[in-house]
């Protein structure tokens, strides 16, 4: 783990550096709220060099009234604040088998923040959406040349018209109550609560309302399910827990031990979590989330009465009926790995 520096990205610890890819410090993910500079970065391309707030949105496709809109007009539009758990759809790849291709992300690219920004629904209303159109495209200033392309092709998903609309899905502005850093997408990014990361599309420089579904290489080739029942793009995060305390590797003494952590779920609240350290599965006690769209505190209390080594496991399960599985759902490229993780302590 990096320790702490004078630059803020050197907190993290860092995958690839160009493109910059970097996870949380496991510190970091102890807090409700994951200090900005430990904030995990994903980035497919390298960072644009964007101007602030005279940075300029277009919005046009199938709308009545398309316009465009810098950041300083932006930044005098209603605001709305939530508190949003993030996780790279590629997360935990790196436990599964066969080893899948893409950035070899341990743990730590999930994180917990405050953002701050203007709903995108206010600027699809202005525009007047056609009832054509079934999806919003959201394209952000990030470019690049990758192998299987004709030429340099920018970062683009798209949201179905009803999701984009929702009021808590944000064109961000702040993070943690401070202006963003370029790492993390400034001037603006979007904010796409209870859907992995990939959704929430960095330096917004186009937002387009498209009559057919979005077919770029963001959503037909990579963020996609690739397995037996066929190829989707990735959506919603899928239900998922870790175990903050103990850290792995810890040596313990004999008796009862606290275990914390966290469980999300894009689906719908966490509705229980079950900790098993050897004995057999019992029922945590359930904190309060900061928001809908946060991860939900746990914790509770297991027996490791001799000495050895032992595994302590955490299941969570949303109120949509979802379970954590035993296994990693297999798929080509590895994302949604959701699996029980277990932390393996010593008592000594």
């Amino acid at each position: 783990m990096s320790a702490p520096t004078s630059d803020p990205m050197e907190q993290l610890v860092v995958i690839r550096q160009a493109p910059f890819n970097a996870e949380s410090p496991p510190a970091a993910l102890e807090r409700e709220l994951t200090p900005a500079p430990q904030v995990y970065v994903r980035s497919n391309f390298a960072t644009p060099a964007l101007p602030g707030d005279d940075h300029r949105i277009t919005v046009g496709g199938a709308v009545r009234e398309p316009f465009a809109i810098t950041i300083g007009e932006l930044r005098a539009l209603p605001r709305a604040t939530t508190t949003v758990t993030m996780e790279c759809a590629g997360n935990d790849r790196l436990s599964m088998r066969p080893l899948p291709p893409g950035e070899l992300w341990r743990s730590g690219a999930v994180s917990t923040a405050s953002w701050t920004g203007v709903p995108l629904r206010a600027l699809l209303d202005r525009a007047g959406v056609s009832g054509g159109a079934v999806e919003i495209l959201v394209e952000g200033a990030d470019r690049g040349i990758v192998d299987d392309e004709p030429g340099a092709i920018a970062f683009a998903r798209s949201l179905p018209v009803a999701e984009a609309n929702d009021p808590r899905v944000l064109l961000a502005l702040a993070m943690n109550d401070a202006p963003l850093t370029a790492p993390h997408g400034a001037p603006v990014r979007l904010v796409v609560p209870g859907w992995y990361g990939m959704a929430s599309v960095k330096w917004v420089v186009r937002v387009e309302a498209i009559a057919t579904p979005f077919a770029g290489r963001f959503q037909s080739r990579r963020y996609v399910y690739d397995d037996a029942d066929g190829v989707r793009p990735v959506t919603r995060m899928r239900v998922k827990s870790a175990i903050v305390a103990p850290t792995d590797g810890a040596a313990l003494p004999a008796g009862r031990v606290a275990v914390r952590g966290w469980a999300w779920s894009g689906a719908g609240a966490i509705a229980r979590v079950e900790v098993d350290a050897g004995a057999g599965w019992c029922d945590a006690r359930l904190g309060a989330p900061a928001s809908p769209y946060s991860w939900t505190p746990w914790e509770c209390e297991v027996e490791l009465a001799a000495r050895g080594r032992y595994a302590i496991r955490s299941r969570a399960h949303d109120g949509a009926g979802n379970a954590q599985p035993d296994v990693p759902p297999s798929n080509r490229l590895g994302y949604g790995n959701n699996a029980v993780r277990p932390v393996v302590v010593d008592v000594v």
